[in-house]
């Protein structure tokens, strides 16, 4: 069978050099190296070739019917596991019939922040998910406090995950090569098992203060409180050991700060509904 004609709607970037593709198969192994993983997104199987000679359980997950009439193929070793599907409607509790699989992928980027917001969802059923996407995204992912990249992904994500940025892939091992660089992540389910706080309402109080990522908390905060409860907050927060301030911007705010937030302010809009 001719070879698959990347498209561009599905933002297919096809990686064409096999060393790298090993090494990113390869990233599966730590430290879940036992449990079964499934690709997304294998194209023509230049990940899927190493993938599929680890002694575990593989399926992998293909939207473009060209992709996976080409994997049915040439990987017929794999065709009862050859997903034909869009991997964000999945049920991913059906796939190897609610056991624990390592996630792994040459992610489109243009939906690669939907696939990490679907792995959170299903965080007890994914305690490890590695693979490459756009560099930018892998920096922000794996931003510490008081950077400029930290946002809204970087404490999503490090509430449940640890973030590893593993290398740099340039844009010339791909066709066709994107206009950017890529980068290979590892993301390790980490001790959380909960929060310690409402996980809706930290979600919206994360996305908030980061949309106003240059402003102080007491400024972006008026979205959610009125003038008097953040003035109450703010006295809550002086007294408070976190060393949390409205004066500060989401950026310099850590996760275990963002859970105090958070439980400060459910109090207050709940004594706001009571009056």
């Amino acid at each position: 069978m001719k070879q698959v004609r990347p498209k561009k709607n599905l933002g297919q970037h096809f990686l064409t050099d096999l060393s790298i593709a090993k090494r990113i198969a390869d990233t599966v192994d730590s430290p879940y190296a036992d449990i079964p993983v499934l690709e997304v997104g294998p194209g023509m199987g230049v990940m899927t070739q190493y993938l599929v000679e680890k002694p575990r359980p593989l399926k992998v997950v293909e939207i473009d019917r060209e992709s996976v009439l080409y994997l049915n193929e040439n990987f017929p070793k794999l065709r009862e596991n050859i997903l034909g599907a869009d991997f964000l409607r999945m049920d991913l509790q059906q796939v190897f019939d609610g056991q624990q699989f390592v996630l792994t992928g040459n992610y489109p980027y243009d939906i690669s922040s939907q696939i990490f917001f679907k792995m959170l969802d299903n965080r007890d059923l994914i305690p490890c998910c590695t693979g490459m996407i756009q560099h930018e995204v892998a920096v922000r992912m794996a931003a510490k406090p008081g950077n400029k990249q930290y946002g809204i992904l970087s404490v999503l994500i490090q509430a449940w995950y640890d973030v590893e940025y593993l290398f740099t892939v340039e844009p010339s091992v791909f066709n066709p090569p994107p206009k950017v660089q890529s980068a290979v992540i590892r993301m390790t389910r980490n001790e959380v098992r909960q929060l310690g706080c409402d996980e809706q309402l930290f979600k919206r109080i994360v996305k908030t203060v980061f949309n106003q990522r240059r402003k102080m908390l007491r400024v972006s905060l008026k979205q959610l409180l009125p003038a008097e409860a953040l003035s109450v907050l703010s006295d809550v927060l002086s007294g408070e050991s976190s060393q949390l301030s409205l004066t500060l911007r989401p950026e310099q705010l850590t996760i275990p700060q963002f859970v105090v937030l958070t439980n400060e302010v459910e109090k207050l809009l709940c004594a706001n509904t009571n009056d």
